[in-house]
């Protein structure tokens, strides 16, 4: 299945094209291992704390910075998709969702975790994929457990498992 990953950028990245790269690669990973059998179609835009904390207020009614958003087109739960997807007309291909990653704060989770600020954005790109198709660390304790286990495979196949 083919997965095309659009990327738009707020924000000046000193490594633009690195972490462009890094975003698509993880998230093409992530759909394959979880074996999504239909072509898809992510946009992630790149955002600084401001941008983020405003999405965070409008359509969370949290007002705080967050490291990433995941904005679901279709209903999933753990992967199984809860209702009919349709294909867009012009690509044929189901456009997923939207991811909204905060560059900013993920580059002082990578200080504060002691790893590098690639390392932190593949794993937020993972963890956003696997709540776009339904994944929920907050749902229960099986469903984090299992949200968990993904997120490792994933990352841990890309060479980028937790130190």
């Amino acid at each position: 299945m083919e997965h095309i990953i659009r990327i738009m950028d707020e924000v000046i990245l000193e490594n633009g094209k690195e972490i462009f790269e890094l975003i698509e690669c993880c998230a093409k990973k992530a759909l394959d291992t979880l074996e999504i059998d239909f072509s898809t179609i992510i946009d992630v835009t790149i955002v600084d704390d401001k941008s983020i904390k405003e999405l965070n207020s409008q359509y969370r009614n949290k007002d705080a910075v967050t490291d990433v958003l995941s904005f679901p087109m279709y209903e999933f739960k753990n992967g199984n998709n809860l209702e009919s997807l349709e294909t867009d007309y012009e690509s044929g291909k189901v456009m997923l969702g939207d991811i909204v990653l905060n560059y900013s704060r993920a580059k002082e989770q990578a200080k504060e975790y002691g790893h590098s600020t690639s390392r932190e954005c593949a794993f937020l790109t993972v963890h956003s994929i696997l709540h776009l198709l339904g994944f929920d660390h907050e749902r229960d304790e099986n469903d984090r457990l299992l949200m968990r286990e993904n997120e490792e495979k994933i990352l841990s196949s890309l060479g980028l498992a937790r130190l």
